[in-house]
């Protein structure tokens, strides 16, 4: 007999509470196989695809796209077979390639016919209650949604926005890569129907904002024409904690140095020009700061408040900063100590496209014992960046720009570049940052200096 079982959303790990269903991966009626993805969420870390511990027929989903739900709300439920007495309920798996703690050896069909109602009161909605193996789309008031494809979108944010302000998304042309439809695009219309709105208005009368379905984005009342309130959640509220709460524990200052890096430049050049995988600027300066963590050990550290300590920590995991079109997020590089450039090139190429697909797992966004952020591909000098939280330094590099510079006693044109460190004045004074960065420095312009620690 057939066994109606709750999936709910599981613990994702590092302290996350809650989640936003960003989209459903199966409908009600699908078959589902053991540990297979059934929903797209997105966390205040990174966007995960949530696998099912139970093998069958989804019988109900809970929640809207968009919906933000707790860990431990039901997610769908699911009719299976009745389980032996030596088969596991489910697999235990949470994300996927964490792995499962006893993959099931076999599942059993759902017969015909078999009870598969969700028993939760008043929280599936009725159009997801189908029989098992079967796909009505008859019974569906929603089928005409699905019947004209998916919206291109990615961001919740662009769809809460969207929604908020009454914008049919599929009445949009997304100016995004194949159609993608960004912020930008939904801004653009809103824009549009305020001037409109402006034209058609009597002078005397004030603009009143049109009635859009309740959410986590008012408008105030009188507030000018155009004006969007965009609620900090996911990934930018997370962003925002974390920096809030940097400037408030941690006592930061900066220093900062230009340095001739014509020669690191050559270097790269002629590593590329003898053949294999190419070797990325930013690895070659990840090396620097790993060997410079080796000789400074005191920037590799984190304040433990509660013990009033400071932690140093034997091993460099080595974040490096990322701008994507969900936010800044900071992907981390394990063990970047024990790895060469053409490693670290492969791991920092693997772990940028994860950021720019929104698929990075939480635990490749945490763990990180000192940051790397290049903000010279936005096309500035310097910058005094804010550390990330609990790390004790970040090292900002610059733009590399052709520059009048005295070399061997005569002015030439060289490749300079701004080199800038933040640290936690709790961890070290300005001799050892100073140090720290001067060898970095050396470095970028004799990158043979290297040698000595290879």
């Amino acid at each position: 007999m057939a066994q109606v079982l709750e999936f709910k959303l599981p613990d994702l790990g590092e302290g996350l509470t809650e989640a936003e269903i960003v989209r459903w991966l199966v409908q009600v009626g699908d078959v589902v196989a053991i540990d297979q993805p059934v929903v797209e969420v997105e966390t205040a870390k990174a966007m995960v695809e949530v696998p099912c511990p139970y093998g069958g027929v989804v019988t109900a989903r809970f929640g809207e796209e968009g919906t933000e739900l707790p860990v431990g709300a039901p997610l769908l439920t699911v009719a299976v077979g009745e389980p032996s007495a030596q088969e596991p309920e489910g697999s235990g798996n949470v994300l996927v390639g964490y792995g499962t703690q006893a993959p099931a050896a076999r599942r059993r069909r759902v017969r015909a016919g078999a009870p598969a109602t969700a028993a939760r009161n008043g929280t599936a909605r009725p159009e997801d209650a189908a029989p098992p193996r079967t796909r009505v789309a008859a019974s569906a008031p929603a089928a005409p949604a699905v019947a004209d494809g998916p919206v291109p979108v990615i961001s919740p944010l662009v769809r809460r926005l969207a929604r908020d302000n009454g914008v049919d998304l599929r009445q949009l042309a997304g100016s995004g890569p194949d159609g993608l439809i960004l912020r930008a695009d939904v801004e653009d219309v809103l824009r549009a129907n305020s001037a409109r709105a402006a034209v058609t208005a009597a002078p005397a009368e004030r603009t009143v904002p049109v009635a859009a379905p309740a959410g986590p984005a008012p408008v105030a009342t009188g507030a000018p024409a155009g004006e969007v309130r965009i609620p900090l959640k996911g990934i930018r509220g997370a962003v925002a904690d974390k920096l809030s709460r940097s400037r408030r524990e941690i006592p930061d200052a900066t220093c900062w140095v230009d340095a001739d890096a014509t020669e690191l430049m050559r270097a790269r050049a002629a590593m590329n020009a003898a053949g294999g995988s190419k070797i990325s600027l930013l690895a070659l300066l990840a090396r620097v700061c790993t060997a410079a963590l080796a000789r400074f050990p005191e920037l590799n550290s984190y304040v433990d408040t509660e013990a009033r300590e400071v932690v140093r920590l034997g091993h460099v995991h080595l974040g490096f900063a990322a701008q994507t079109e969900r936010g800044l997020v900071v992907p981390v590089v394990r063990d970047a100590h024990a790895r060469d450039a053409e490693s670290l090139t492969g791991e920092f190429a693997r772990l940028t496209e994860a950021a720019r697909t929104g698929t990075l797992t939480p635990g490749e966004l945490t763990g990180g014992t000192f940051t790397l952020n290049n903000y010279g591909v936005f096309g500035v000098d310097g910058s005094t960046p804010i550390i990330n939280h609990p790390e004790a330094a970040m090292l900002g590099v610059g733009r590399i720009i052709a520059k009048p510079w005295v070399h061997e006693g005569e002015l030439a044109v060289r490749q300079v570049v701004q080199l800038s460190l933040t640290f936690d004045h709790r961890v070290c004074d300005g001799g050892t940052a100073g140090g720290f960065l001067r060898y970095v420095a050396d470095c970028v312009e004799q990158p043979a200096v290297l040698l000595r620690t290879l």
